[in-house]
């Protein structure tokens, strides 16, 4: 059974904002009965200020797609159409006090609604709409989406991508393009070489800078998705770290050793280079 915030339970069972709004502005539809979620989003906008004056939705799914839908509701009534686009389905899961991993999906889906609802009021094509090749046949989920929610939440494994996407969570026979989207994305990702030149450090100095780094910024991402880094040496320009967790073997774990290399020449030394032990 899924653990649940008693903030998910409240609006599960005492939902907010739900039905239909008669002669609605915008209406964003996402999702399908067949996949086993669907979700309608109505929105009344105040044409002279561009503000939702009022948000309700319609929705088939499980207690987090109810209470998702009604934390974007809450979320976005007041505020104008560009502020409203900014709410991220991160956003909507910190306001349930979280969500299981494996149901961060339905935050994903409350942000597609509210950008269809968007693309709707202003006449243009929906997000979900455009171009893309469909990598997951049993969700119709296309490689554009995939890619997105990549970068937008920084997943790492097909398992979060199925979390976030359910993308390869139906007969699994994607799940090797989802690894290569994976890698590819990760493969691009660059880091911007440093503004200035940077002063000039002593060994014990760059030693300390470096183990900041890895325990300020590096450790929390690969921990959040049960992985793990530790340093093991310093040798020179030459930084050995040991992956640990679900880093250990992983498909990424040439990438991950790449993009700490990356951030360690950005702020310690565009010299350094980076090997796992």
């Amino acid at each position: 059974m899924w653990e649940y915030t008693e903030k998910v339970k409240e609006l599960f069972l005492h939902p907010k904002n739900v039905g239909e709004i008669e002669n609605p502005d915008a209406v964003g539809e996402v999702g399908s009965l067949v996949c086993g979620d669907a979700l309608k989003l109505y929105l009344k906008i105040d044409r002279a200020t561009g503000r939702i004056t009022d948000a309700k939705f319609q929705t088939f799914g499980c207690a987090s797609a109810i209470a998702s839908s009604t934390a974007l509701t809450e979320l976005i009534k007041g505020k104008t159409l560009d502020e409203a686009l900014k709410v991220t389905n991160q956003d909507l899961a910190e306001y349930l006090g979280g969500l299981p991993r494996e149901k961060m999906h339905c935050s994903v889906m409350g942000r597609e609604a509210l950008e269809a609802a968007v693309a709707n009021y202003r006449g243009e094509k929906p997000p979900e709409a455009e171009e893309g090749e469909i990598i997951c046949q049993c969700y119709g989920v296309t490689d554009q989406k995939i890619r997105r929610v990549i970068q937008e939440n920084n997943l790492h494994t097909v398992e979060d991508i199925t979390n976030f996407t359910k993308a390869g969570g139906g007969c699994g026979s994607c799940i090797p393009d989802i690894e290569n989207l994976l890698k590819n994305v990760w493969a691009e990702k660059t880091v911007e070489p440093p503004a200035a030149v940077k002063k000039k450090l002593t060994n014990i100095q760059k030693i300390a800078l470096i183990q900041d780094i890895l325990e300020r910024e590096i450790r929390p991402l690969l921990q959040a998705d049960g992985g793990d880094v530790e340093l093991v040496d310093v040798e020179g320009n030459k930084v050995i770290v040991s992956l640990r967790g679900m880093c250990t073997g992983c498909l990424m774990a040439d990438v991950t050793v790449k993009n700490i290399e990356n951030r360690m020449k950005e702020l310690v030394n565009e010299e350094l280079v980076v090997e796992a032990a």
